[in-house]
């Protein structure tokens, strides 16, 4: 089953619609997948690098600080005990993974959820002639000051020129077919996919 999408120009200009699969820009709104990928997406950002060391990893402290009994202080084993300055730390971190498990096909239907959401809200735009001779960041401002928009995300499959301007452009970002994510759908709200970057994520998400 397809669906009808209006395309544009690189003007902002209407040209006319482009059919879409609805599997893909049609999805019904699982949020939870959405919620679920990007929770995955920035926990695999974390270094996971964070160390202190223990009593038994701290350096010194082999020595017996003064006498057992005598002194009226409490009983000391070593100047590293963990409640002295210097002494080792209890339960603190260690290197870890943050990595969470996500099934591909959960990463894929919440893409197609997130660019269904997209869809929906009318922040979806395709569009038809996404080439240009060299990169001109004014090409992409006007584009956006057309569609009024003051941040969003361009799609689209070795365009350099177009990917040198976006670059150039504050609050955007430019991403091929294979880079598509749930993360960058969600954040820059509005996304501009050329014709031939809708018949690619089709291949690839159904």
């Amino acid at each position: 089953m397809a669906i009808s999408i209006k395309s544009i120009d690189l003007k902002g200009k209407a040209s006319g619609e482009v059919a879409a699969k609805d599997a893909v820009f049609g999805a019904k709104p699982y949020q939870h997948l959405v919620f679920d990928t990007v929770i995955a997406q920035l926990a695999s950002r974390r270094q996971g690098t964070a160390k202190t060391k223990t009593r038994a990893e701290v350096r010194g402290g082999g020595k017996k600080p003064y006498k057992q009994k005598g002194t009226g202080n409490a009983r000391r084993g070593s100047q590293r005990s963990p409640l002295l300055p210097g002494g080792g730390r209890v339960f603190g971190p260690k290197p870890r993974s943050y990595d969470m498990k996500l099934n591909k096909k959960v990463v894929n239907q919440a893409i197609c959820v997130a660019l269904s959401n997209a869809q929906r809200a009318g922040k979806l735009y395709v569009l038809k002639d996404s080439k240009i001779e060299k990169p001109k960041t004014e090409v992409v401002a006007d584009l956006f000051g057309q569609l009024k928009i003051s941040k969003g995300i361009v799609i689209d499959s070795k365009n350099q020129p177009l990917e040198r301007s976006v670059r150039n452009f504050k609050n955007a970002k430019y991403l091929e077919v294979e880079g598509i994510n749930v993360y960058d759908l969600v954040k820059y709200e509005n996304v501009i996919v050329s014709t031939e970057a809708v018949k690619k994520l089709e291949a690839r998400l159904t």
